[in-house]
């Protein structure tokens, strides 16, 4: 049973319920881009981004990588197992795109093997800033244990989507990921995974199949979603 708000983000509403230990994640309407600078609100954007979330993480549990994740409640909630976040956005990089093209002066496009590997401080008021692992260790309470965990933890998670992603004609470019503990204090997967937290190409148009339609002003983020979902869906149907 969904019970009190006990905290509102930039797309999602977390309630607690009446067992310990567990939540509800209710996705929300609301699209942002910028570190928030850019808003906007799109009618079903938060089905969409529960929808598949629920469908990613399942693949993900289905290949022993564990998650905050227990089950969609609904199109619009999932119930989830209560995590404490450690602070860190850790971002797996397989093309060049978004942020390192300004930062580097990398071509877009440009492809990294080894994928590259990104740790972003979790702070609104310093705009997230890139950190490295001593920077990590002073900001927050990782361990040098917990951070190579988390690390790893990423680049299996970018080495099954990929698989996944590849199978419903889609290249997974770059992704967010954020992880936290459970009440034993182990680490696991948390937040979601979603086109808004990932770059996402159709792999013979090259066209932008993520938030970057939203960012860039290139196309319907809806209908975006939509046809993500149903390739998801279909995808599930055939296996």
């Amino acid at each position: 049973m969904k019970g009190s708000l006990l905290y509102e983000g930039k797309a999602k509403k977390v309630y607690t319920t009446d067992q310990p230990q567990q939540l509800i994640l209710s996705y929300k309407n609301d699209a942002t881009a910028f570190n928030g600078k850019k808003k906007d609100a799109f009618e079903g954007k938060g089905r969409l981004n529960n929808l598949i979330t629920s469908k990613v993480f399942e693949y993900l549990h289905q290949h022993d990588i564990n998650s905050h994740f227990i089950q969609s409640l609904n199109d619009t909630e999932q119930l989830v197992h209560q995590t404490t976040i450690v602070p860190l956005e850790v971002v797996v990089r397989n093309v060049a795109a978004g942020s390192i093209t300004r930062r580097l002066g990398i071509e877009e496009r440009t492809p990294f093997t080894p994928p590259i590997v990104e740790l972003f401080y979790k702070n609104d008021e310093l705009n997230d800033p890139i950190l490295n692992d001593a920077h990590a260790y002073h900001l927050t309470d990782v361990t040098e244990s917990e951070l190579m965990q988390i690390k790893g933890m990423a680049l299996e998670v970018n080495e099954q989507l990929k698989a996944l992603f590849k199978d419903v004609g889609l290249q997974l470019v770059d992704f967010k990921l954020e992880f936290g503990r459970v009440e034993d204090g182990s680490i696991v997967l948390a937040d979601e995974i979603s086109p808004d937290t990932c770059r996402l190409w159709d792999i013979e148009t090259g066209d932008k199949m993520d938030k970057d339609v939203f960012r860039e002003n290139i196309g319907n983020l809806i209908e975006t979603y939509e046809n993500i979902l149903q390739r998801l869906e279909a995808y599930t149907c055939a296996k």
